[in-house]
């Protein structure tokens, strides 16, 4: 894709995921909502719930309101991902804090064998903190508020997909007519490509490992080369696994000092599934 062109001269998706857990991996996609934006009209739109593999927690249905109830009947990302897939072909795509989003549905891509997508993404958190001043945070629904745009039900995957579409046009209105996507990027301060999400076909057994404990439920003994105990065997529960523009990271529980943790990938030297 040529980068240099501007900004009105693309195609965009902005969507959004809701998800039964905070982790890629150890928790799934439970509403998937996406809007499709050219030359200044809204001209596609998906919205659809999704059934997780396991129940949700009181504590997630209280944030996003989506029930196990809502989801009981609801077809799994398996039977969409080709859908989504194809939604995103050919365009820029955008989230409000997008390596969260973007973490998840590489996942289910690569799951189904599908190629991740070749265009770059843009992500509205980053942008807003360049180009929308004067809010007391860069949350969605503060930006929701102080642009005075609808953001109709909030935390529900089509209605934030399609504020988030609204606060990259407001910042593209600032950044001006002849601002390229390559600027764009650029402002945002982040490089954000599909193919840094990649997880399921790693040929590294270190990961491999983390990937079947986290998916299997399976405790891990890990050597882990920082913290207290460094160098020391310790046994964790994974909870999941995150590529990250500042580090990737797995997120598990800590048998010993009883608490969830992050544990970047670069300093783990050794992991052991315990069976």
């Amino acid at each position: 894709m040529n980068l240099d062109l501007p900004l009105n001269e693309y195609t965009y998706v902005a969507f959004d995921t809701e998800t039964s857990g905070a982790y890629p991996i150890g928790y799934d996609i439970v509403e998937f909502g996406a809007v499709k934006w050219y030359k200044g009209k809204e001209v596609d739109r998906l919205q659809f719930l999704l059934k997780p593999r396991e129940l949700m927690s009181d504590f997630i249905i209280g944030i996003h309101g989506i029930s196990n109830e809502m989801v009981k009947d609801a077809p799994l990302m398996s039977e969409k991902i080709h859908e989504i897939h194809a939604f995103f072909k050919d365009s820029v795509v955008m989230a409000h804090h997008a390596p969260f989003d973007m973490g998840f549905v590489s996942i289910d891509f690569e799951k189904a064998r599908l190629p991740l997508p070749s265009e770059p993404a843009l992500c509205t958190s980053l942008l807003s903190r360049k180009w929308i001043h004067g809010v007391e945070n860069h949350k969605l629904q503060t930006l929701v508020k102080h642009m005075a745009i609808d953001g109709g039900q909030a935390h529900r995957a089509y209605d934030d997909a399609k504020a988030c579409l609204h606060v990259a046009l407001g910042c593209f209105q600032k950044m001006g007519e002849e601002m390229t996507l390559a600027g764009a990027i650029k402002s945002q301060g982040k490089n954000l490509w599909w193919k840094d999400y990649s997880l399921m076909f790693s040929t590294d057994n270190q990961l491999k490992n983390l990937i079947e404990a986290t998916q299997n439920k399976k405790d891990i003994d890990m050597i882990y080369q920082g913290g207290s105990a460094k160098g020391e065997t310790r046994r964790l529960t994974p909870i999941g696994i995150v590529r990250n523009p500042d580090g990737d990271y797995l997120q598990a529980f800590c048998h010993k000092d009883q608490t969830a943790k992050r544990y970047y990938l670069t300093r783990i030297s050794d992991v052991a599934i315990v069976f």
